[in-house]
């Protein structure tokens, strides 16, 4: 499994409005191939800044099948007019856990 962590910067004073998107968004992630989680994280010192945390069984699951499907564009429709700067996109693999 891997993760995919989007970096999100919004526009100041949309949060309730983006959230209510992403929340609108989750059953594009629900019936994607191969996403196996999904979760909306804000930090608490910069209160415009997100981090979108999905998980995907393969790497390809999100950059081929999610990304070239009918579903990244309305995800893109829902969400990108909120967005401050382009999101910074990663992908992560668990190397080592704690508990």
């Amino acid at each position: 499994m891997i993760f995919e962590i989007a970096h999100i910067h919004i526009k100041s004073a949309t949060h309730a409005a983006f959230e209510a998107a992403v929340a609108d968004a989750v059953p594009l992630f629900r019936r994607a191939a191969g996403c196996l989680s999904m979760a909306l994280e804000r930090s608490i010192e910069h209160g415009d800044h997100y981090r979108l945390v999905v998980g995907w069984q393969t790497l390809e699951n999100h950059t081929v099948d999610f990304r070239g499907s009918a579903d990244f564009l309305e995800w893109r429709r829902l969400v990108g007019g909120f967005f401050e700067a382009p999101p910074q996109v990663e992908h992560m693999n668990t190397v080592l856990t704690g508990f």
